[in-house]
């Protein structure tokens, strides 16, 4: 490749692509979907750069009143909580919780807590309660064996939340690498018609995926010249006397990914497995292909209504969407998906870890 072809990828890189033909939501986030909030905790302290995100739903007591949910596991290298249950019941109960892969108990154990706090009888008159929290593994830039999450980030995550949301290196996302570039939180949406009701369908992805060499941007394969202009920028830092650190890595596609789909759309915990299964659709269109050691997870939930946790309330009486209807929804879901990945990548700047190892921002390692 020339020196010319490089020079227009990386120019290509500068410009955030728009995914799809559908409109977003007037936030262009999850949080388009209405009552729903996103809060971080974000730690950075030398070899921990790590975090805790939670997406909370819109009614104030969950565990009373579960909203539909639907699992979709494209590839299961995963430890996250709660998809067991999740799946069999197709309802969710707690706020979404992600974190990296060794903090996944102590948020359980913050989850939990909280639920009794707010509900004293659960597990005695009350059934126990499924706490959900999704993890990746942030180890190459934190010092995961530290165990250094704690209720206390799920807590602070909590009282951070709002409908504005932070994108990239921040919260669950602070140490995660994408395309073994700076990866995150990402988010997006877009709106739909079905018959005469508009819907929106959210995403909030934890990006910690791939092969830089099959990143797709906007249709193109920048991952060849973004290579070259890595081992240039670190050539620089060593000719400056600066530290330049490990960037790249193994090449390994086993990073992991978590997918959130939001939708106001009245589907049930079937229909909206559907919509899960369409974010690899998403993920596929940015050049992921799911490696061996990649935990793939994509869960989408409805907040149109709510199902009781007491069996003697009657259950909503709600016409659903048709089958037929939905492929608006699932072109929705894979185009939000997409969006929010190349979202995390474009928002997240440069982090330097443990053990000297960095991770460049997009942004950052192609500016002029």
């Amino acid at each position: 490749m020339t020196d010319a072809q490089d020079a227009a990828l990386l120019a290509a890189c500068r410009q955030l692509p728009v995914v799809g033909l559908l409109p977003a939501g007037p936030r262009n986030a999850i949080t388009d979907v209405a009552g729903l909030r996103l809060g971080h905790c974000t730690v950075a302290d030398g070899d921990l750069q790590t975090g805790v995100t939670v997406l909370i739903p819109p009614q104030d007591n969950p565990f009373m009143h579960k909203l539909p949910a639907g699992l979709a596991v494209i590839n299961g290298f995963g430890k996250s909580a709660g998809l067991v249950q999740l799946a069999e019941l197709g309802q969710i109960e707690t706020p979404i919780a992600l974190t990296n892969t060794f903090g996944v108990s102590a948020v359980v154990q913050a989850q939990i807590a909280q639920c009794i706090a707010a509900n004293p009888e659960c597990g005695r008159s009350l059934p126990t309660v499924n706490a959900l929290v999704l993890e990746c593994n942030d180890g190459y830039l934190s010092d995961i064996q530290r165990m250094a999450i704690g209720p206390a980030h799920y807590q602070a995550a909590l009282d951070s939340a709002s409908t504005d949301v932070v994108q990239g290196a921040v919260g669950a996302g602070r140490g995660m690498s994408c395309f073994q570039l700076k990866g995150g939180i990402g988010s997006a949406s877009r709106q739909v018609v079905v018959g005469e009701q508009r819907y929106t369908v959210g995403a909030l992805v934890l990006a910690n995926m791939g092969k830089l060499a099959d990143l797709r941007w906007g249709g193109q394969a920048p991952g060849a010249a973004l290579e070259r202009q890595l081992q240039l920028q670190l050539q620089a830092k060593l000719a400056a006397g600066e530290q330049a650190g490990t960037a790249v890595g193994d090449g390994v596609d086993k990073g992991s990914i978590i997918m959130l789909l939001a939708t106001d759309a009245p589907l049930d915990s079937r229909q909206l497995s559907r919509v899960a299964r369409r974010a690899a659709a998403g993920l596929a269109n940015t050049g992921s292909c799911y490696g061996h050691g990649s935990g793939d997870i994509a869960l989408a939930f409805s907040t149109a209504y709510t199902l009781p946790a007491d069996a003697a309330t009657p259950m909503p009486a709600l016409a659903m969407l048709h089958e037929a209807q939905l492929d608006p929804l699932f072109r929705a879901a894979a185009d939000a998906v997409e969006q929010s990945i190349l979202n995390a990548l474009w928002h997240a700047q440069s982090v330097q870890g443990r053990d000297g190892h960095q991770r460049w921002g997009l942004q950052d390692l192609c500016k002029d």
